[in-house]
């Protein structure tokens, strides 16, 4: 595959081969990409098999251009986003393999609807945990709707 351009929207990356195809992935995939600059985007190599990032230390295969899984699914879109989860402890806590639930949020397998649904239901869960826990400081300590949601030092209360 010969890559005739490459360019970037807010959420994906887009190439135009030599044969008129225009592909894409979304930049979940790649989250150095997702975070980088235009300038450090646009500092790229074509070699052989791929794309190359060098200052990123992030590579593309022409190959991956052409999986049929171009946009993450609502399972893996979830835990794409949301790196503040660590997936071990959420395998271990909803009972399955961490190893397992890797392969679904990576792609290499697919979860039956059954364990999609668990996983989801687990997911809802966890967050329900965080709106209680949310409501309740919110019901305990007053919180202006203005205030940012992490500050950079403690409050005088919570330095006592």
């Amino acid at each position: 595959m010969k890559i005739e351009k490459l360019w970037f929207d807010t959420n994906n990356i887009y190439i135009l081969d030599d044969k008129g195809h225009t592909r894409h992935q979304s930049l979940l995939w790649y989250d150095k990409l997702r975070q980088a600059t235009d300038e450090e985007r646009e500092s790229y190599t074509i070699g052989f098999s791929g794309i190359h990032w060098r200052n990123l230390d992030e590579d593309i295969s022409f190959e991956s251009f052409e999986y049929d899984d171009a946009e993450p699914t609502p399972l893996q879109r979830f835990f794409l986003e949301h790196k503040e989860i660590n997936v071990s402890e959420f395998a271990k806590r909803i009972g399955i393999n961490a190893s397992l639930l890797r392969n679904y949020i990576n792609g290499f397998k697919q979860p039956s609807k059954e364990r999609e649904n668990a996983i989801f239901a687990a997911i809802q869960t966890l967050g329900n945990e965080y709106v209680l826990a949310a409501t309740l400081h919110t019901s305990t300590y007053s919180v202006p709707s203005s205030s940012p949601m992490l500050a950079s030092e403690p409050s005088p209360e919570e330095q006592k």
